[in-house]
C-alpha cells in the first residue's frame, strides 16, 4: 500500500491508486448505498435555499457538529462498515478521523462545486482523506491564487478504491471541485473522513 505524492504549491497531496481491494470496494459500495441515511440538503447562497446536487449523511462521534453555507449537520452513529472503512484510511495516511461525510453522486448531473474545507471547527491545518466507491469521477482542484502566480490547476481521476489525503495549508490555498459530466456513469460514493476539533457545547454556567 504505496502512495504517491504530488507536488503542488502551498499544498499537501498524496494519492492511493488502491487502497483497498475490488472486491471490497464492491461489498463497501453496495453496502453504504443501500444503508446509509442519505439526506437531500439545502444551502443557503446569497440569501436563497437551494438542494444540494447530491445526496449526503454525516456520521461520527457524539456531538461532533459540523456547520457550512448555512447548513448544521448533527453526527449519526458510526456502522461497522464505516468503522471497518475508517481502519484502513488510518493505517494508510497514519492519521485519526471522529467524522466522515459521505456523499452520493447519483450520475452525471450531480456534482460538488469550487470550495475549501476549511470551515474553523476543522482547525488550522485539517486532514482530509477522500476515499471513492462506485463510477470513477474527475476531480479538480485550483490555487486561490492561481492566476496571478502561475500555478496550474490540477485533475485527478478518483477511481474506486483509491484515497487521496489533502494536508497542511492545502485548504488555505486551494479550492477543489467534483464537475458535472455529460457521460453516461453509475453512481458514486465518495467518503470525507475528517476531524472535528470541538465536541458538545458546554451547558451555560448558572
Amino acid at each position: 500500500m504505496h502512495s504517491i505524492n504530488i507536488y503542488a504549491p502551498d499544498a499537501e497531496l498524496s494519492f492511493w491508486p488502491e487502497v483497498i481491494t475490488p472486491k471490497d470496494c464492491e461489498f463497501y459500495y453496495q453496502q453504504l448505498l443501500s444503508g446509509t441515511r442519505w439526506r437531500q440538503d439545502k444551502i443557503t447562497l446569497f440569501g436563497k435555499a437551494f438542494d444540494l446536487p447530491r445526496l449526503q449523511a454525516w456520521y461520527g462521534d457524539k456531538g461532533m457538529t459540523y456547520s457550512y453555507s448555512g447548513l448544521t449537520l448533527v453526527p449519526e452513529p458510526w456502522t461497522p462498515v464505516l468503522l471497518a472503512i475508517k481502519e484502513v484510511v488510518e493505517q494508510a495516511c497514519r492519521s485519526s478521523f471522529n467524522t466522515v461525510l459521505l456523499n452520493l453522486y447519483r450520475d452525471g448531473n450531480d456534482s460538488n462545486g469550487w470550495h475549501s474545507d476549511d470551515e474553523a471547527e476543522l482547525g488550522e491545518h485539517p486532514v482530509i482523506a477522500s476515499m471513492s466507491l462506485g463510477q470513477e469521477r474527475l476531480f479538480r482542484l485550483k490555487h486561490k491564487e492561481g492566476k496571478s502566480r502561475g500555478i496550474s490547476p490540477l485533475s485527478i481521476n478518483l477511481s474506486p478504491g483509491s484515497l487521496l489525503v489533502m494536508s497542511g495549508s492545502t485548504q488555505r490555498y486551494w479550492q477543489h471541485c467534483i464537475p458535472k459530466t455529460s457521460g453516461t456513469v453509475l453512481p458514486r460514493i465518495n467518503l470525507t473522513f475528517r476531524n472535528v476539533m470541538h465536541g458538545p457545547s458546554p451547558v451555560p454556567a448558572l
